[in-house]
């Protein structure tokens, strides 16, 4: 019994501790190659490059560009994020060159960062000495913990959540937290911000190693698809499977789009269960699902994409955007139907006619909860 379990813990220590390496591997390179990007894109700015053609609308035109070749992180955002990073630390060039394996990469770089007409523009983030160097903000700190740190436009607060979070090996989601709920406003007010700073570390949310991995710049880095991201529970999955062709087969009309249909709504990527468009009412048709009791925060979530979907993708000539939720426990199914933006009872006879009849999406949620319990 003792060599079992002798077995198992060898197992479980060699399988977690490679599968941190592997991660902070992951999102080592991931910060550099974003720092690089950055870099290039200033150097290209303040050279003047073919600036009549290119330059006054640089990064939507990379944005085409790679597009086109199928690589899915070079987004306009995110190229002016990471010349967001180049610009916040500067000091990540000092942990650059020794770590680039690619000799062709590192060879160039090293020519490149001994020119000094860009680094005489870069002043440090605090008083010499005082920032975080380069190698803890690579090593300690994933992209995704400094894409949340470079939106931050003051450098005494901004190193302050870098030295929090790395004492508390802060999750993404724990930094946003903290940020939101003012904890450097907060520790400049405490009378004692010691034991204040105790308290936050002690509810700290920390990360682990499938936390790191599971983030949608280290699948598109990897060119993997970006599906896994939403971490559904198997139930979820299950219903997912199937809810499609359930709804196509029951309401004439209906078009299948996408599914985990990713929208960027602010600075923040959403991902819609199954989206629809409907030929027949013209409109497209978005349906929620979610595991548990209703909350007023799921009606909340359709709202916002039905607004967007009004707004930003709907054609003139398209009717308004329907909205299903369908919220499920074990013991039956709930559907509300989002009216934002209408009279209510003109949506719901308008609509009906052509939509899913309630008590049958009903019946069948319960009844693809029973085969999975």
């Amino acid at each position: 019994m003792n060599d079992f379990k002798l077995l198992i813990d060898n197992i479980t220590i060699t399988h977690e501790g490679l599968q941190e390496q592997a991660a902070n591997a992951v999102n080592q390179a991931l910060t550099i190659r974003n720092w690089l990007i950055g870099y290039y894109i200033v150097e290209y700015e303040q050279r003047g490059m073919d600036r009549a053609s290119y330059g006054s609308n640089l990064l939507n035109n990379l944005e085409k560009h790679f597009e086109n070749t199928g690589v899915k992180s070079m987004t306009a955002r995110r190229l002016r994020d990471y010349r967001a990073l180049y610009f916040c630390y500067p000091q990540i060039r000092q942990s650059l060159t020794a770590r680039l394996v690619n000799s062709s990469i590192r060879q160039s770089l090293t020519a490149i960062l001994t020119q000094n007409n860009v680094k005489e523009e870069i002043t440090e983030p605090l008083e010499k000495g005082k920032a975080i160097s380069g190698e803890l903000l690579i090593t300690k700190l994933s992209f995704t913990h400094l894409e949340q740190l470079i939106r931050i436009k003051e450098d005494l607060k901004r190193t302050f959540y870098e030295v929090e979070c790395i004492k508390g090996t802060w999750s993404v989601r724990e930094l946003k937290r903290q940020i939101s709920s003012l904890y450097f406003e907060r520790t400049g007010l405490s009378e004692k911000p010691n034991k204040l700073s105790e308290l936050v570390h002690t509810n700290k949310n920390s990360h682990l190693a499938t936390d790191i991995i599971k983030n949608i710049y280290a699948f598109e880095f990897l060119d993997l698809d970006v599906k896994p991201l939403m971490e559904e529970s198997d139930l979820e999955t299950a219903l997912l499977n199937n809810l499609q062709e359930f709804i196509i087969e029951l309401g004439n009309g209906f078009c299948f789009e996408k599914r985990q249909k990713r929208i960027l709504i602010g600075e923040n990527y959403y991902f819609i269960d199954l989206l629809f468009y409907h030929r027949i009412l013209k409109c497209h048709v978005i349906v929620e699902l979610k595991i548990g009791e209703f909350n007023h925060g799921d009606i909340g979530q359709l709202n916002t994409y039905l607004n967007y979907y009004k707004e930003e993708i709907s054609e003139n000539n398209d009717n308004a955007p329907v909205g299903i939720l369908l919220v499920a426990n074990k013991d039956h199914a709930l559907v509300k139907y989002a009216t934002a933006g209408m009279n209510e009872n003109l949506f719901v006879q308008q609509y009906l006619i052509n939509l899913p009849n309630k008590e049958k999406l009903e019946s069948y949620i319960n009844e693809e909860l029973s085969k999975l319990m």
